[in-house]
Formats: structure tokens, sequence, C-alpha cells
């Protein structure tokens, strides 16, 4: 069943300055609906509404979700995309450069999701959108502490959705593949993995392997077609991929194939 308009639903998509954010919020905002735009620097971009929030400041979550409320008296959907990737092997991967990973990717949503939850009970409606990721389904090599958030957001939605379906409320995993975003320009790098030998020529390889991938890859608009369609229906999914067709397909040969064979396929194409 469809939702016959966007008229007077009100949307909040964090991380909304570049990439994946700022095309839902743009495509939103195009198609009617009333769409606050959230980031740490704002800017104004079109009918996106701009709106200061920093998802791992738990003031600067709540002021931004209350600004949104006084101003529209409702939130419809929200999209919590707000995220960073941190690179390097897991033994140059600090335990605050792994805190600071967990703060954004999961930390973040969970932020996010406390202080909007009362609004979407009372209303007894609403969307809950996270953006994960085939990297939270397929482990990343010398991307483990960023596959490792995304693999917590997993486990942390489906609980979620369990817990306030009763309400009217649903929660939806978009698991996009690699898409050309900023994500690749604005990547870390742990501080170890720039003086560490031992793992320096795979890591090279492992990181342009994946910059290649995400700079060759779609447009981040065909994920603001998704949550479109994702939005307009009255019973969601759990979860939807998006992206390449080969990405897409390692998700079934981990389901259905020995795990042997996929480290295999993984070793070979990250290393190459």
């Amino acid at each position: 069943m469809r939702m016959a308009s966007s008229q007077n639903r009100v949307v909040l998509v964090t991380g909304a300055s570049s990439g994946i954010g700022r095309a839902c919020a743009e495509f939103l905002a195009a198609r009617g609906y009333s769409v606050y735009g959230a980031s740490r620097r704002p800017a104004a971009t079109g009918l996106v509404e701009p709106i200061t929030m920093d998802v791992r400041d738990d003031a600067s979550v709540r002021d931004a979700v209350a600004e949104v409320i006084a101003r529209e008296g409702r939130i419809d959907i929200v999209v919590n995309n707000a995220g960073i990737s941190i690179a390097g092997a897991v033994e140059d991967t600090s335990i605050e450069e792994a805190r600071e990973q967990f703060d954004v990717n999961f930390f973040g949503v969970v932020r996010v999701c406390r202080a909007v939850l009362p609004v979407l009970r009372e209303q007894r409606s609403g969307y809950i959108v996270n953006i994960g990721s085939i990297g939270g389904l397929v482990a990343i090599p010398f991307q483990g502490l960023y596959s490792a958030s995304k693999f917590a957001l997993e486990g942390f939605s489906e609980s979620l959705r369990l817990e306030v379906s009763r309400f009217g409320v649903h929660v939806v995993l978009i698991e996009p593949g690699d898409h050309r975003t900023g994500l690749t320009s604005n990547r870390q790098k742990t501080a170890e993995s720039r003086s560490n030998p031992a793992y320096r020529d795979l890591f090279r390889r492992a990181v342009e392997r994946t910059a290649a991938d995400e700079q060759n890859g779609p447009d981040p608009r065909a994920v603001a077609l998704l949550l479109h369609r994702i939005v307009g229906n009255h019973r969601p999914r759990l979860r939807y991929t998006v992206g390449p067709i080969p990405e897409r397909a390692t998700i079934w040969l981990k389901r259905l194939m020995p795990y042997s064979l996929v480290e295999k396929v993984m070793n070979a194409y990250f290393s190459r």
C-alpha cells in the first residue's frame, strides 16, 4: 500500500551536508517534504532547511530535534546518515580512534533515536531509516572498526524495530555499496598505519581498491530514490541493499557458500 502525498511530512536527515545525506535531503525536499538537513556546519542547500547537529553530543542532538518539533510540531521521517570512515589494520587502530568511529556511526544513531522516539511514539507513526552498509554485512579488510560499527547498527536496528513496531514506527536499514561520495576524500587513516611496516603494502592496496570502487560507483541519488520508495510504503521491509551488483552478490555468497570461499575472494580482491 502506498502513501498518497508527501505534503506536511517532516523529515530530519543527519549528515546532510554531502554525499548520501545531501542527495536524500534534496530529493525529498524537491518532492514536497519539509526537510531539515542536519550537520555540524550546516549550509543552505536549496529547499532543505539547514540545522546544526553534532551527533557525538547529547545536548546538540536534543536541541536540534527540539528545534524541529518547535517549528513543525512533528517529525515523520528520520534518516540516520551521519558517518565517518577510519581505515587501518586492527592492530594499528588505537582505542581512541575506535571510539571515534563508534561515537559517530553507532552511538550517534542511538542518540538521535532516543531523542526522536518519544515524539514518534506519541504520534503513533513515523519512519526511522538507518543508513548501514554492505560493509556491515560482509567485513572489509583494513576497515575493521568501520565494519564493526555498521555490524552493530544491524543488530541495533533489528531490536529497535521489534520494540517500536507496535507504536506504528517503522525501522528500516538501507545498506549501500560503494557510491561516489565525500567519504573517499574524508576517510581517515589511523596514526599507526603510517608507521607500521607489517601491513603497509596490503593496507595501501586495500584502501586504493576501496577508493577506486567508490569513485567509479553510482551517484548517491540511487539511495535517495530507494529512500523515497521506502517512506511511501506502509509496510517496509527491515533491509534494503543498493549499489553495484557484484557487491550485493557478495552478501549471498557469504550466506550460501563456505566462509573459506568468501575469505579467498575477499583477500584476492583487496590485495590486487
